[in-house]
């Protein structure tokens, strides 16, 4: 009698602990369907207004398409006057346009026809004189971006035509100090004490932005097309190409949209776009082509994220491609006021030269935290190194160990194939004070990876029908 009473107690334990678990499965998959509930939510909050109380083009007030002709003043004087008439469009006709740095403003929208072509000077005197923006993470006063707006609202650049920023191995990439972009042993590049090191030293001591004047006579190069404290920006059709530095780079913004953009830009640091300290991003309908990072989320530098502290969140990448870069979609490594509720869906990657599909890092210098990361229906072909890495050791400079130790929790992973990745199926690397948690594959299939994962203070990875090279997890 006691072994059958034994028996039905086991049986009803066994019958509760798997009904537990078929009710965790379901709220988990309802909370994934909620996430991307959010997503569509956070894209219908995006409204960027377009005016038309003025339409000027270039070609009409003297700009000359040359290719020599510097038309700086004759572009920014219609989008002033835009901007005075209570909004309008500033049209870039077909042709060749060489100018200097172009400022937006408010309620105006610079519309690059088909044909056109805007050539940005490569002589670093035509964007002074400094302007507040920022590196790397760390704010200063340097050089103008290409193109800049700074607090304005309903600002965008649209149309089928090109911005080229000129740069390349004798223009602005030999800053970075390699060989291999142009730069020769005896020239000034950024690792020079005057520069970085300097730099950093002001954001460990808290100097103000005021006091962090550089510029002439420095190696930092400028941003593509920054918006800075901005509200409802629109870059849409364009392609980009030859950056000095990162392309696009929203920086403390609210409700931004980059749709149907191509960056095709291989220099040092040619990141494709970069929300930082921003909210409410949508990224879609993109092509990515970069020396760097296609898309990498970030949120400060060490001091400078602590003190700014404005997470990136509720982000959307959608209906992209990524090609050649260090990480399809990637968080960090500026991520010191940390980053949360990112959702990527529907997108191609594949590349001999993409290093990583998903990529997480850090370290304990920025500190800060990722969480409710969501990635789902993504096709990736071949990358080098993993499908996911995060890595909470990251460095590419001097030693990266501090105090500020990284939270990374809640990483969800559905509905991938993987037809070549590389080095790892998986590659984490948190730390032993606080382990990564929370790291989620529904229905992964991930083939030819050489080792199927690598899992260090992490953790155990939660598999549901997923495979690494054939074998169920």
């Amino acid at each position: 009698m006691k072994l059958i009473k034994s028996s039905l107690l086991n049986a009803v334990l066994a019958i509760t602990v798997f009904s537990a678990f078929l009710i965790s499965c379901k709220q988990e998959t309802e909370k994934k369907a909620d996430a991307f509930d959010e997503a569509d939510k956070i894209i219908q909050s995006i409204n960027i207004k377009q005016f038309d109380n003025l339409t000027l083009n270039i070609k009409d007030l003297g700009a000359v398409a040359d290719a020599k002709t510097l038309n700086t003043k004759i572009i920014n004087a219609a989008i002033d006057s835009c901007n005075t008439a209570g909004g309008g469009k500033v049209i870039i006709p077909s042709g060749d346009f060489l100018t200097g740095p172009i400022v937006l403003k408010s309620n105006v929208t610079l519309h690059l026809e088909e044909g056109a072509n805007v050539l940005f000077s490569t002589n670093p005197d035509e964007y002074l004189p400094v302007v507040h923006t920022s590196y790397e993470g760390v704010e200063l006063m340097n050089y103008s971006p290409l193109i800049r707006a700074y607090k304005q609202k309903n600002i965008a650049v649209t149309g089928k035509g090109t911005l080229n920023g000129q740069a390349d191995n004798n223009n602005w990439w030999p800053w970075v100090g390699k060989e291999r972009y142009g730069w020769k042993e005896g020239t000034l590049n950024q690792r020079d004490s005057i520069n970085l090191p300097t730099l950093r030293k002001m954001n460990e001591d808290n100097t103000p932005i005021s006091e962090r004047v550089f510029g002439k006579g420095f190696q930092f190069r400028p941003t593509f097309f920054e918006p800075f404290e901005c509200e409802n920006v629109l870059l849409e059709g364009v392609t980009i190409k030859n950056a000095p530095f990162w392309v696009i780079h929203p920086l403390k913004c609210n409700y931004v949209r980059v749709d149907g953009v191509t960056v095709d830009s291989h220099g040092p640091n040619n990141d494709g776009c970069d929300p930082e300290y921003s909210k409410n991003v949508h990224i879609t309908n993109c092509k990515f082509n970069t020396g760097d990072d296609c898309i990498a989320i970030k949120s400060g530098r060490n001091n400078d994220g602590r003190r700014v502290k404005i997470p990136s969140e509720n982000i959307v990448v959608e209906n992209c491609e990524m090609k050649d870069g260090h990480g399809g979609v990637v968080l960090g490594s500026e991520i010191s006021a940390g980053v949360r509720n990112v959702y990527v869906r529907n997108c191609n990657m594949d590349s001999p030269n993409l290093d990583r599909a998903i990529r997480i890092k850090t370290n304990t210098l920025r500190g800060g935290f990722v969480e409710n990361v969501y990635v789902k229906n993504i096709k990736v072909g071949q990358v080098k190194e993993a499908l996911l890495r995060i890595n909470t050791y990251y460095g590419t400079y001097a030693n990266q160990e501090g105090e500020f130790v990284p939270s990374i929790k809640n990483i969800y992973l559905e509905d991938i194939t993987v037809e070549n990745s590389g080095k790892y199926g998986l590659l984490i690397k948190g730390r032993e004070q606080i382990p990564v948690e929370n790291v989620s594959l529904t229905n992964v299939h991930i083939k030819n990876a050489k080792t199927p994962m690598s899992v260090e203070n992490s953790q155990p990875v939660i598999f549901n029908n997923s495979t690494i090279n054939g074998k169920q997890y």
